[in-house]
């Protein structure tokens, strides 16, 4: 007495129409004219710009550091949890700030990134 087992099936998944896929914008960009070198070259300018802007934030507030416990030699006396300010400053807290600046710069580019696809979407239509 031995049962049959019962036949097989193929199981798929349901059928997807093949579309083309949605294409940027880009056609200036990707064909290298000169309107396409503007709207590069206006987007690295931004990129750009906001670079710069990060870098003379962390000069003003890290790179200031040296000069001012020099210029007060006071601080250089004080201390908090037995711990010099001097080595809490540039030993500790500048770590934390570092990575918030990264992170703010990263979140600034992709927006300008969005802002950029986004005109230029625009300009396509």
């Amino acid at each position: 007495m031995s049962e049959q087992p019962p036949e097989r099936v193929r199981v798929t998944g349901p059928t997807r129409r093949r579309t083309p896929p949605r294409r940027a914008g880009t056609g200036e960009i990707d064909a290298g004219t000169r309107v396409g070198a503007i709207y590069m070259g206006s987007l690295l300018r931004e990129q750009g710009v906001l670079a710069l802007r990060i870098l003379a934030l962390l000069a003003v507030t890290v790179g200031s550091l040296p000069l001012v416990f020099h210029l007060l030699p006071g601080l250089a006396a004080v201390r908090l949890w037995g711990i010099p300010l001097s080595w809490l400053l540039i030993g500790f807290l500048v770590y934390p700030w570092l990575l918030f600046l990264g992170w703010r710069y990263v979140r600034a580019a992709e927006a300008n990134e969005r802002d950029f696809a986004a005109l230029v979407e625009e300009v396509e239509r």
